[in-house]
């Protein structure tokens, strides 16, 4: 009896030793970038007890966990400078073994279809781009749309070099981003992990509990209808599509998205809190830039999409660590996915190189309403980014006065040493400014860069 006891209980043993395997999420994987220079997180599951070893191939220091009472384990090593291909060896009673792993900068990109849009949707010049697409130091990583109710542990996908098939299925403002970075950064091989959706709110990327959580948010989201393409209830998107992998580091988030909300008049405070999360969920401040969304025509409302961009402006000043570009020159005022990608890609790519990576010394970004004081009958409005400001067409029929009673007058402006100086007939006392104010209305002020102005309204 005794021995037929010791046979089941070796026979227990011997099997779970070989179910029990080491396990990753799919975000780490063969052809991954990790980021340079830092302290990585990795994770994944075994059986609880077991001894995990990673050995990691660029200096083959070897580095020990045991896995938790959950089955979980994690742990933090060193990336060195950019380079590659590596391999990581990560062993329990099983081995994993990493291959082609690079080292070099990750960003994020995320949003809905204008971030999503890639060469194969119809983007200017896509095929030619595609064409000249085979870069190994350019790593994509797609993620699938789903949605779940409650955070998860994983998601589906892989990572691929770019090639003319993987890039013409990507997100083409990731990949002249990462282009663009490469001019600049040399041989830094550049990750991206794509999160997208088209028509969907900024409400559904966030943890549901922030939206829970805040009355004007919930208040926000209650006036968000059920529509075909995809979900609108808070928390759906951001539990599937990005929880997963918030603990791998990144270099910062590239964002374009709000046309789902134009009609709201807290995108603001909406687009504030899904940063806030995001940094909170990864624990690290990392630089987030956006994209402005394009002037277009948005049903019987004349100021709905034009609101949804000065609440995007308005972000710059109450978030630190964010960026944004313009589109307003680059836009088909009747089309809401603008064909030129590249350009945004650019822009993005030159804002990170400035600030991120210091390699860019140009002005980066459009002129920004700094301030508006009043002399007697004028009003006279600094810009930050103001050097070299010009009007388009020499003159501008954009700026708008009010006095005390909030009604609006065309202005006649004119450029003194880098101010717009406005006057009109009709206000003898400024007490607001507005500029570039319609949903179509594309900006014909801009500044030596060729960047043009964001809109804006502003009281004194």
């Amino acid at each position: 009896m005794k021995n037929n006891i010791f046979k089941f209980v070796f026979i227990l043993m011997i099997s779970s030793t070989m179910m029990a395997n080491v396990t990753l999420p799919n975000i780490f994987g063969d052809n991954m970038v990790l980021q340079r220079n830092s302290e990585v997180k990795i994770w994944g599951w075994a059986n609880p007890k077991e001894e995990i070893k990673l050995v990691s191939g660029w200096n083959n220091q070897e580095y020990k966990v045991v896995a938790n009472n959950q089955a979980q384990w994690e742990l933090h090593i060193k990336t060195p400078e950019a380079g590659g291909p590596y391999t990581i060896s990560i062993k329990g009673y099983n081995e994993v073994i990493l291959k082609n792993i690079l080292i070099g900068e990750v960003w994020v990109c995320a949003g809905q279809s204008n971030m999503e849009m890639s060469a194969s949707w119809g983007i200017d010049n896509g095929d030619e781009e595609a064409k000249n697409a085979t870069n190994p130091n350019i790593r994509f990583f797609m993620v699938p749309k789903l949605t779940a109710t409650t955070p998860q542990n994983n998601l589906l996908g892989n990572w691929i070099e770019s090639t003319p098939e993987t890039m013409k299925n990507f997100s083409a403002i990731g990949y002249f981003f990462a282009k663009r970075l490469r001019e600049d950064l040399k041989n830094v091989p550049i990750g991206l992990i794509s999160s997208n959706w088209g028509g969907t709110p900024a409400e559904i990327w966030m943890p549901e509990e922030v939206v829970q959580n805040d009355a004007v948010l919930l208040e926000n989201a209650k006036k968000l209808n059920e529509q075909e393409y995809g979900p609108r209830q808070p928390g759906r998107a951001y539990n599937a599509m990005i929880y997963p992998f918030t603990g791998f580091k990144i270099a910062g988030t590239l964002w374009y998205q709000g046309e789902s909300n134009v009609g709201s008049l807290v995108y603001d405070k909406t687009l504030s809190a899904l940063i806030t999360s995001w940094r909170k969920a990864w624990q690290d401040e990392f630089p987030f830039y956006f994209v402005q969304i394009a002037p277009y025509k948005t049903g019987s409302n004349n100021f709905s999409n034009v609101t949804v961009r000065d609440s995007q402006r308005k972000i710059l000043k109450e978030v630190p660590k964010t960026g944004m570009v313009l589109t307003s020159d680059i836009s088909d005022t009747i089309d809401i996915h603008p064909k030129n990608k590249k350009d945004v890609g650019i822009r993005l790519a030159n804002l990170a190189l400035a600030e991120v990576y210091k390699t860019n010394n140009n002005i980066v970004n459009g002129p920004l309403f700094k301030d508006f004081k009043a002399e007697k009958n004028k009003a006279i409005i600094s810009f930050d980014y103001a050097d070299g400001l010009y009007f388009k067409n020499k003159t501008s029929n954009q700026f708008e006065l009010a006095g005390a009673d909030g009604i609006f007058y065309p202005a006649k402006a004119s450029i003194k040493n880098n101010q717009v100086i406005l006057a009109s007939k009709k206000v003898s006392n400024p007490a607001k400014v507005r500029f570039a104010w319609g949903n179509t209305v594309q900006s014909d002020l801009f500044n030596k860069a060729n960047l043009p102005a964001s809109c804006f309204t502003e009281e004194f």
